[in-house]
């Protein structure tokens, strides 16, 4: 069974990532009364996330200041995001994001064939965002996300010693 985690206030929610460009890990943390959790998540998962987010405080009020800021060490994976949900509570004037882990479906089971008792193990990380909270972690994430390997000019896809073009059919830049 897999750890859940339901947090009405957050001293902090950011995202980050662990190692060299190229071999990044992604995580989303939130931190909450000395409680830190940190969630294994991609990188699209957190940029589309953030992307999200920003549509959703561009119909609120402008936001007061706050900071996202970089991961709490040591940086502890509970579990893999899976699905991802957002809602806005306009009595309390918070943002609220359900992260839930990822599982795998067992071999050989049909899409949604699944017992519905399975649901207790699965890991849920639930906080309640202020519109300030959120605005910080949109501003982060795209530094986050860009400070990648650099893209290769023909495909858009990560340069790196592995990176095989499909523009150039993997021969290299074009003459």
């Amino acid at each position: 069974m897999s750890a859940s985690f339901d947090f009405d206030e957050v001293d902090r929610f950011t995202a980050g990532a662990v190692g060299e460009p190229g071999r990044r890990v992604f995580y989303l943390q939130a931190v909450a009364q000395g409680t830190v959790v940190s969630c294994k998540c991609e990188k699209q998962q957190v940029a589309a996330l953030a992307e999200y987010l920003s549509g959703v405080l561009a119909d609120l009020p402008p936001a007061e200041g706050s900071s996202a800021g970089e991961l709490v060490e040591p940086v502890l994976a509970e579990w893999t995001a899976g699905t991802m949900a957002v809602a806005y509570d306009e009595n309390a004037d918070r943002i609220v994001l359900v992260v839930e882990e990822l599982v795998p479906e067992p071999e050989g089971e049909a899409e949604g064939a699944g017992d519905a008792a399975g649901d207790e193990d699965t890991g849920r990380l639930r906080v309640r965002l202020t519109r300030g909270q959120v605005a910080a972690f949109i501003a982060f994430v795209p530094n986050l996300v860009s400070a990648g390997r650099p893209a290769c000019d023909l495909c858009g896809r990560p340069k790196g010693a592995d990176h095989s073009c499909p523009r150039t059919n993997g021969h290299g830049p074009p003459a």
